[in-house]
């Protein structure tokens, strides 16, 4: 029963994940128009608010979680991160930005492991450090480093720390309530700086606005609730699956190849995370 589970929850998960890269596409495609990003990431929590609650009809929701400092601290992560991450994408390629916000999962994994006790291991431990490699070859830190990749490694720590905190808290309130919880705070939090970049709408901006507040909604939907049936760190490799998503969306909408070096990244960031989830699930 625990495997399957596990099995479950990692198909969510990897659903999940597919979701999110296509809502930051929908996000550079609007910031590459001249759309300011703190916009697009306000819109992005506030219609995603009214979605779900509109999609779930009020339904098990717990408002009374919103009472609690540690949501809202859940939910101030998840806006940096997400603040940051389309910021980067304003300048660079969707896959770069993508690979570099992958240094959160590492981080996850191991914020895991000292705050909520979960278990690590010395091979897992290794193929993370592979990974982190892989995200050295695709920022290339130094003297050349962008400032756009700097948003994009500040993002990817804003990430690891909600990953963890969306461990935390897990217990707390259903997945809706949480998913619900941080949406709704992300835009609040947002609103001043949202509001008063409302550029003129016009039909393919608002269909963008849309796609770009569903399809995270809907990612951060299946991760909560997978979260809720496996440990945040045996999930954690999984998130790698937005880079799947990210590098096909970048090539297909904006003809971005990777170069070499970022092939090679791209190539040991999926390799670790996937090694290291079978390595964990065949102990």
């Amino acid at each position: 029963m625990e495997r399957a589970n596990l099995l479950k929850a990692a198909a969510l998960m990897s659903l999940g994940m597919l979701f999110i890269p296509i809502g930051d596409t929908a996000g550079k495609l609007m910031t590459a128009d001249g759309i300011a990003p703190v916009f697009v990431a306000w819109s992005r929590f506030a219609l995603g608010a009214g979605l779900v609650f509109l999609v779930m009809r009020g339904r098990a929701f717990d408002f009374s979680i919103l009472r609690d400092w540690r949501i809202w601290l859940r939910a101030s992560l998840i806006t940096s991160a997400v603040s940051s991450i389309l910021t980067a994408l304003s300048t660079e390629p969707i896959a770069n930005v993508f690979a570099a916000f992958f240094i959160g999962p590492i981080l996850s994994y191991f914020l895991s492991a000292w705050l909520l006790r979960e278990t690590i291991t010395v091979p897992r431990t290794i193929l993370l450090f592979i990974g982190f490699c892989g995200v050295l070859l695709v920022v290339r830190p130094g003297v050349d480093l962008s400032v756009g990749m700097g948003w994009a490694l500040l993002a990817g720590m804003f990430y690891g720390a909600f990953l963890v905190a969306t461990k935390w808290l897990v217990t707390l309130a259903n997945p809706r309530s949480l998913l619900f919880s941080h949406l709704l705070i992300g835009g609040i939090l947002m609103a001043p700086w949202g509001v008063a970049s409302i550029p003129e709408m016009s039909m393919p901006l608002a269909g963008l606005v849309v796609m770009s507040a569903a399809a995270s909604a809907t990612g951060n939907l299946l991760h909560t609730i997978a979260t809720r049936m496996a440990d945040a760190s045996r999930l954690a490799p999984l998130v790698y699956v937005q880079l799947v998503s990210a590098t096909v969306m970048g090539l297909a909408v904006f003809g971005d190849v990777p170069d070499g070096w970022s092939l090679a990244g791209l190539a040991l960031l999926l390799g670790s995370g996937f090694g290291a989830f079978f390595l964990r699930n065949a102990r």
